[in-house]
């Protein structure tokens, strides 16, 4: 999620290649300086320039861009001459004059293998993205290359001159009588899903994609929405305590006129809609510079709370000024504004780090460790069960119908790790990497509901889909908390296993109805099923109408 999201969020992002539209001759001509690099609308800053290799036709970017640009862990062998790159599962070695590189375990042919171009470690784009699900594009005129990652595909181009009512109003509507969830992540962080770019600034816009955007979802079978409101660090609202968010005028600090969470809540109110607001917790900024930031930030406020790692900023959840911080502003909108939820992603402590590349919080593990707690990782757990815990308590005494949620990466423990987790073998888990311990939490009955982010496929056979579904409804059994499934449509289309076609999606739901604990699915994102990705909109439409 919530990034990738995780993130999801991720997700999966780490180099990138591609094919560059236009002729030979118009690639060649490009000079490695001229070739700019854009992950989502942010420029990738490099210490060497991309550039193209004109007889094959392929660009190459230094491997620094992944390692620092896109949060992969990205490392050279000197004695093996071959770069490694890790990412959510996914392990890729590729070798200086190799034609073929490692794809988890397997051998797949290599355009182009890595090099040493003036000292750097240069490595093919269009490989790595076709290995990791990014989608790239290349504008000739500009020379830029524009990279999108699997959670951030290209909304719909805005209405110009929207009406000030919908072309087809939609009457309000009683809520839905079925008490099974449907529902869609949204994401404002980079426009991913709304507000779109060309937007920035134009009320009346914003509200016209709004709009479509609930009459897309609504017309897929959808009830409810889960709406990004704290990108990272900022808000889409009026707010005493944090800047507005940059994402809906381009500025950060800058005022767009008028209260788009308001319009929201109240436009999806009108159609019968559940509207959970969508938090980010810890992330304070997806760039790593907090000069540029507005001066009411918490970056520049606080900046002795502020770690910067793997090129972002994060609030210490270490700190408990600092975890009363994001509190207050999440309480600020439960006590302002009709939301139906409060919804946290799996942000808390970021994955990734190294033997090479911490989280530097050892003076805070030093200075706020009243439990006397020997372990750094039970201790960063125990800082996340105390803000979890408060914060639902906060939510509960100010209004006990608000639902509140979390949705942690998908994998709790491998059995490997813990005999009671799941028979799994992913890379990454919930409690060893994010230090999310969500079993404390559906035990104590600190939350309401929990969304796992099961994004594999049935035939995934180191992380399958109903193994973890299985796993998690044993979680939730008898407990009173409910457990709704984070489904990955952005994966359909990509080289994943399982993921060629869209049935995928629609044998996930109908395992989940085999399954009384789970009442319910969140797909990511809008924008990944507003596209359609191999004909999965009729899917949903059937499979919701006759169900």
């Amino acid at each position: 999620m919530k990034f990738l999201r995780t993130w999801m969020i991720p997700l999966l992002i780490l180099m990138l290649i591609w094919p560059v539209t236009g002729t030979r001759n118009n690639a060649a001509a490009a000079t490695a300086g001229d070739i700019q690099i854009y992950l989502d609308g942010v420029l990738l800053p490099s210490d060497s320039a991309p550039y193209i290799k004109a007889a094959e036709n392929v660009t190459m970017v230094p491997l620094r861009v992944i390692s620092e640009g896109l949060g992969a862990q990205a490392e050279w062998s000197p004695a093996s001459k071959s770069a490694t790159i890790r990412k959510d599962g996914n392990l890729l070695v590729l070798g200086i004059g190799q034609k073929k590189a490692q794809v988890n375990g397997n051998s797949v042919p290599l355009e182009v293998s890595v090099e040493n171009k003036a000292g750097r470690t240069m490595a093919p784009l269009r490989f790595v993205s076709e290995q990791l699900g990014l989608v790239v594009d290349w504008n000739q005129k500009t020379k830029t290359i524009s990279l999108t990652s699997s959670d951030a595909v290209i909304v719909e181009p805005p209405v110009t001159e929207p009406p000030t009512e919908p072309a087809n109003p939609v009457e309000p509507v009683p809520p839905t009588t079925n008490d099974e969830l449907r529902g869609a992540w949204i994401s404002t962080v980079s426009n991913l899903d709304w507000p779109s770019k060309a937007s920035y600034g134009k009320e009346e816009t914003q509200k016209a994609e709004y709009i479509k955007l609930l009459d897309d979802l609504q017309g897929m079978g959808m009830n409810a929405v889960f709406v990004q409101v704290r990108p990272s660090g900022d808000a889409i609202y009026p707010s005493k305590l944090v800047p507005w968010s940059t994402f809906l005028t381009g500025t950060a600090g800058k005022d767009p006129g008028y209260d788009p969470l308001q319009f929201l809540i109240e436009e999806t109110h009108r159609r019968g809609m559940e509207f959970h607001a969508w938090f980010n917790p810890f992330r304070a900024s997806t760039g790593s510079d907090a000069s540029k930031l507005p001066a009411n930030h918490v970056a520049k406020q606080h900046p002795d709370w502020i770690v910067k790692f793997g090129g972002k900023l994060y609030i210490n959840p270490g700190i408990p000024a600092a975890r009363e911080h994001v509190t207050e502003a999440i309480m600020e909108v439960v006590k302002g504004y009709d939301i139906d939820g409060v919804h946290l992603d799996d942000y808390f402590y970021p994955t990734g780090e190294t033997s090479s590349s911490k989280f530097n919080d050892d003076t805070t593990y030093k200075s706020y460790n009243a439990n006397k707690i020997s372990n750094k990782g039970d201790w960063r757990r125990d800082n996340i069960n105390e803000f979890v815990r408060d914060l639902g308590h906060s939510v509960r005494q100010a209004d006990p119908s608000i639902s509140y949620g979390i949705s942690p990466f998908g994998v709790w423990r491998n059995k490997a790790s813990d005999v009671t987790g799941s028979d799994t073998k992913a890379s990454i888990s919930a409690y060893d990497s994010t230090y999310a311990d969500v079993r404390t939490w559906i035990r104590n009955g600190w939350i309401d509901y929990v969304t796992p982010q099961l994004y594999w496929s049935l035939t995934r056979k180191e992380v399958r889909y109903d193994i973890l579904a299985d796993w998690w409804a044993g979680e939730v059994r008898g407990t009173g908390v409910k457990l709704y499934i984070g489904h990955a449509p952005y994966k359909l289309a990509t080289p994943e296993i399982g993921w060629g076609n869209a049935q995928e999606i629609i044998n996930q739901l109908e395992y989940n109805r085999t399954i009384p604990e789970i009442s319910g699915s969140i797909f990511f994102s809008a924008k990944d099923l507003r596209r359609n990705p191999l004909g999965l909109i009729p899917l949903l439409q059937s499979y919701y109408s006759a169900n």
